[in-house]
């Protein structure tokens, strides 16, 4: 008779990432993949086939959401949980940029990107919490920015939602310790990525600049290191943040920035 293991009595885990469909959220979902996890993908679109923002194939499943709206994030994750029975990993990665002065600064955009930086990660970590507790391994990884540390002229919703990001990840992490949850934000710089390529004509007619010299002159010039991060870098880091040497990694903001913070 055969004998079960304990490799095959533990069950899969399954993680959650939104904004998968953009350059960090692809990267990450297929890391995730890679290790063995069950990840369930979200963005506000549904992917078309042979896009370019379409998903690894097999790395996902999909699951549309606009999560600028309260009752779409608690209704993903009731959907994930119906779906797959558990949540161990919650990675909150949407996100969008809009460059504008504060006096020119649109306020329905203002409420979007808070609405998807700030209040869509409160509100997914809200109806997870009772699963990541059930987990007894819960894991919340923040893609914040450095932005969560220091701030840039003409990014005020940006920069506003990553600074309240980096302080509920805190929360998170005092509140989630005693249920062995960790929380954290990881802090890049420049990410290589179609935000950041969006940004480029705005910040030259803004900082008068062509957009051929934005990143060096502008995006890389706080950084010791001139080179933007690569996607594939920020999901190796989310990767260790999910593994099982990191119980004690918790409320830290992790930063990837080439030494602009050293300064």
């Amino acid at each position: 008779m055969e004998t079960s293991t304990v490799e095959d009595a533990t069950p899969t885990r399954v993680a959650l990432v939104t904004g998968a469909r953009g350059g960090i959220g692809r990267a990450v979902v297929a890391r995730l993949a890679a290790e063995g996890i069950e990840v369930v993908a979200t963005d506000r679109d549904e992917p078309v086939a042979g896009d370019a923002s379409s998903l690894p194939e097999g790395a996902a499943t999909y699951l549309a959401a606009d999560l600028t709206q309260s009752a779409a994030c608690s209704h993903l994750i009731d959907q994930v949980v119906e779906r797959h029975g558990r949540i161990d990993v919650l990675v909150n990665n949407a996100g969008f940029q809009h460059v504008s002065p504060v006096a020119e600064f649109p306020d329905d955009i203002w409420d979007a990107m808070t609405a998807v930086m700030l209040d869509a990660p409160f509100r997914l970590a809200k109806h997870a919490w009772r699963h990541l507790e059930a987990s007894g391994s819960g894991r919340i990884v923040n893609i914040a920015s450095i932005h969560a540390l220091v701030a840039s002229p003409l990014k005020s919703a940006y920069v506003a939602s990553k600074h309240g990001l980096l302080g509920l990840t805190r929360v998170l992490a005092l509140e989630g310790g005693p249920a062995g949850i960790t929380a954290n934000a990881i802090c890049p710089g420049y990410v290589r990525t179609p935000l950041v390529e969006g940004q480029l004509e705005d910040q030259a007619r803004l900082h008068g600049i062509p957009a051929d010299e934005v990143v060096d002159r502008v995006m890389l010039e706080p950084a010791a290191i001139k080179r933007l991060v690569e996607p594939d870098e920020v999901a190796e880091m989310v990767a260790y943040l999910c593994g099982p040497h990191t119980r004690s990694i918790s409320g830290a903001a992790l930063t990837m920035d080439g030494a602009w913070t050293a300064r």
